[in-house]
């Protein structure tokens, strides 16, 4: 992740957060495996799918991670991919992690953490309430 530039991560944060326009335009722009990230940390299957296929596993990985699943954690950390590990420990509020990332100045990856973050209470709210069920 460190090695997108600015521009790029930002744009990620905004998939992330649900703005298409972002979305369609890391798709179209040389940034597929952003958008399939974005994508799959919406639950998205076939997204999820694209990263294993297209050689992202660490990023298929995050977005599992990210939803608390310790395996991809795991994985995340044996395969010597600390800084997502790190990410998907601040998205999942270890205290130690995001503190690195202020200390670090990472105000960027800070956004996208908390983005993620939003987009995981808001799906979970959505879940919890029976007015947005199957029948509204």
């Amino acid at each position: 992740m460190t090695n997108y530039p600015v521009k790029i991560l930002i744009s990620f944060g905004e998939a992330v957060a649900g703005n298409k326009k972002f979305l369609y335009w890391l798709m179209h722009n040389g940034f597929p495996e952003l958008a399939a990230m974005a994508n799959a940390i919406h639950s998205n299957q076939e997204a999820f799918q694209w990263l294993m296929k297209n050689k992202y596993p660490h990023f298929a990985a995050f977005t599992k991670a990210v939803w608390e699943d310790e395996n991809a954690l795991t994985w995340l950390k044996k395969s010597r991919f600390e800084f997502l590990a790190l990410m998907a420990e601040a998205v999942n509020e270890e205290e130690q992690a995001m503190e690195w990332l202020k200390a670090n100045k990472l105000d960027v990856f800070i956004i996208i953490c908390k983005k993620i973050q939003a987009f995981k209470i808001q799906r979970m709210n959505d879940l919890d309430d029976y007015h947005k069920g199957p029948f509204r």
